[in-house]
This record gives structure tokens, C-alpha cells and sequence, in this order.
């Protein structure tokens, strides 16, 4: 596990849940759902479907190509958060040759930033670094508007994405516009279900 996670008991899927915020990852072997919120963040769910083994991170910038190390970045940067979950997952137990993925989020939500495109640019490294390090592409949601709370279930692969509406998003896109100025002060299986939208 990465840095301090918050763990909860979640009533409405009556088990143990984590909820990951950005620049964090979480890998789990046992019954339990991991749960973030996504903006222009994404996030990869990666499922190892023999030894049930399933994992998420959730992240802000896509860093450095696949093809180049990732020295010197955080979590928060795509191409080692892949590597941090990927390494997790394996540690835990997991293959990397049998993991299929699963990846969420790049909306475009922060209001006069649309010339840096920070969704679209991390939608497009996600399948890159998928497509590169020939890891399968189960299911994917990505683009868009609309906000996303994603549930991902690491023992079965299930995801579940609820959208939560094209309406701008106050809390996430502070969060989020707090985050980017944080990374610039320190820059030295189963079927997706989508439910609703409010």
C-alpha cells in the first residue's frame, strides 16, 4: 500500500472499502471495494482473474512516456502510478502477463484550462501505456463531462462508474485546481456498470 489510505465499512455494499484521492493507489487480494471520485484524473482498475487479485490508483498528470523510466515522479504522475499498482498487484501475488484493465475518468471539468487538456491528455497515455506494455483493455470510460465516482471490486474485477452529472463540479474542480498547484510546487472482468446521472 502507498501512503495513508482512508478505510471505511461501507454500508451500501455491506464490506470493507478504501477510498483512494489523487496521487494514490491501492492493490487487495480480499472482498472489499476500492472507491475514488475522477475529474480530469484517471484511473486504471487492473485484475488479475486467476489469483483474484485487483487494484486502482488515481492520477493527475501522465508523466513520462511508457518507454521512458519513471525516476523522480510520485504516484501522481501516470506513468509511475501504473508502475506503483503494477508492482503492488505483483508483490500480492498477481501476473503481469494475465492483467486486463479497466480505466476511468479525463472529463474535462476544469473551468479555463481547456487549452492544457488535462483529460484528454491523460485518457490518451492510459491506453497508451496499456497498448505498449500489451496489457488488456477490458472496458473503458473515459472523456467527457461528467464527474465519475468509480467502485471497483478487486476479488471479482467489477467496476461500477456512477456519472455525476455534466453540471461543474465546485468541490472537485477545487480539489483538483489544489492538487495541480501542489504537483507544480513540488515538480522539481465482469462488465462495467454506469448508473445514472443527477
Amino acid at each position: 500500500m502507498n501512503e495513508t489510505v482512508a478505510l471505511y465499512f461501507d454500508r451500501q455494499f455491506d464490506r470493507e472499502a478504501v477510498k483512494i484521492l489523487p496521487g494514490q493507489y491501492y492493490a487487495a487480494g480480499r472482498d472489499i471495494v476500492i472507491v475514488t471520485v475522477l475529474g480530469s484524473c484517471v484511473s486504471a482498475c487492473l485484475w488479475d482473474p486467476v489469483k483474484r487479485i485487483g487494484g486502482m490508483n488515481h492520477f493527475m498528470l501522465p508523466g513520462a512516456g511508457p518507454a521512458t523510466g519513471a525516476a523522480g515522479a510520485g504516484a501522481r504522475m501516470g506513468i509511475y502510478a501504473m508502475e506503483l499498482l503494477i508492482n503492488r498487484m505483483l508483490k500480492l501475488g498477481a501476473e503481469r502477463g494475465r492483467l486486463v484493465a479497466k480505466v476511468f475518468g479525463g472529463a474535462s471539468v476544469l473551468e479555463g484550462m481547456d487549452a492544457l487538456n488535462i483529460g484528454s491528455q491523460n485518457s490518451a497515455f492510459v491506453l497508451d501505456f496499456l497498448r505498449v506494455e500489451g496489457i488488456a483493455l477490458a472496458a473503458q470510460d473515459l472523456y467527457d463531462v461528467c464527474p465519475r465516482k468509480v467502485y471497483h471490486f478487486p476479488h471479482t474485477g467489477k467496476v461500477l462508474v456512477k456519472k455525476l452529472g455534466a453540471l461543474r463540479n465546485d468541490t472537485l474542480q477545487r480539489r483538483e485546481r489544489d492538487y495541480l498547484a501542489t504537483l507544480k510546487d513540488s515538480a522539481g472482468a465482469g462488465e462495467v456498470e454506469i448508473f445514472g446521472c443527477r
